[in-house]
C-alpha cells in the first residue's frame, strides 16, 4: 500500500516542531511536509480580521500543498479558519481546519464551554465554529469567552513567562464556571502542562493533539 502524505500549512514557524513531534508519534507511517507563512497571521492581526486578500492567499497555499502531492491537508491556525473552510470546498483533496476535532469534542463533553484566546482574531472564529458544530450535533451549548489581552504580544516579544502567567490565571478563573475549556490557539497548550492537578479538574482541550488523533483515524 502506498504511503499517505500529509501537507501542513502553518502561519507560524514555531508550530512546525510541535506538529512534527505529534505526527512522528501518532502518524508514523505518514509522510509529512510543511508550508509556513507567518505573513498570513500578521495580516490578520494588522487588519483585525481575515480579509478577502488573505483568505485568497490561504487558498493558494492549500492548492500548493495539493499540487505538492498531499493526500490530506491540515491548516494549523484558527484565525484563518473561515478561509480554510472556503478553500476546502474547492480543494481536490480533503482539508481540515485544526480546531474542528477540538470543537466537536467540546460539544460532546459539556454544555458550558469556556473559550480562551490571546488574540481577538482567534476568539471569534473559534466561538463561531463551536456554535456551528453544536448546531450540527443537535446540542445546545453556552459559551463563555476570555481574551488574555497582551499575552500574545508578550509571547512574540520573547516574554513567555508573562504569557503563561496570564493564560494560567484565565484558565483557573474559567475552570470554576464551565464544564470544559477550549484553547483557541495552539501556542497556549504548553501552559496546561504547568498547571496543578487542582486547576485541571475539568477537561482542557488543545487543538494540535486532537487534530492529529483525528487524522490518524482517516489516514
Amino acid at each position: 500500500m502506498k504511503r499517505k502524505t500529509l501537507g501542513l500549512v502553518h502561519t507560524s514557524a514555531t508550530l512546525v516542531p510541535v506538529f512534527q513531534q505529534l505526527c512522528k508519534t501518532k502518524l508514523p507511517d505518514v509522510d509529512v511536509f510543511n508550508i509556513a507563512d507567518d505573513s498570513l497571521i500578521k495580516d490578520v492581526i494588522r487588519a483585525g480580521e481575515l480579509t478577502p486578500l488573505t483568505a485568497r492567499r490561504v487558498g493558494q497555499h492549500i492548492a500548493s500543498a495539493a499540487e505538492a502531492g498531499a493526500d490530506y491537508i491540515l491548516v494549523t491556525c484558527s484565525s484563518i479558519g473561515r478561509a480554510v473552510e472556503a478553500a476546502a470546498v474547492q480543494s481536490k483533496v480533503p482539508v481540515l481546519r485544526v480546531d474542528q476535532p477540538m470543537a466537536d469534542q467540546a460539544v460532546q463533553t459539556g454544555k458550558r464551554i469556556g473559550v480562551i484566546a490571546t488574540l481577538p482574531t482567534t476568539l471569534e472564529p473559534t466561538a463561531d465554529l463551536i456554535q456551528r458544530r453544536a448546531q450540527k450535533a443537535g446540542r445546545h451549548v453556552e459559551l463563555t469567552s476570555r481574551l488574555c489581552e497582551g499575552a500574545f504580544d508578550a509571547l512574540m516579544s520573547g516574554d513567555a513567562v508573562k504569557h503563561d502567567t496570564m493564560v494560567a490565571a484565565a484558565l483557573k478563573e474559567l475552570s470554576a464556571k464551565v464544564d470544559v475549556i477550549v484553547l483557541a490557539q495552539a501556542s497556549m497548550a504548553r501552559v496546561v502542562d504547568g498547571l496543578s492537578a487542582e486547576n485541571k479538574r475539568i477537561p482542557i482541550l488543545a487543538s494540535p493533539p486532537l487534530a492529529v488523533d483525528y487524522l490518524a483515524t482517516v489516514l
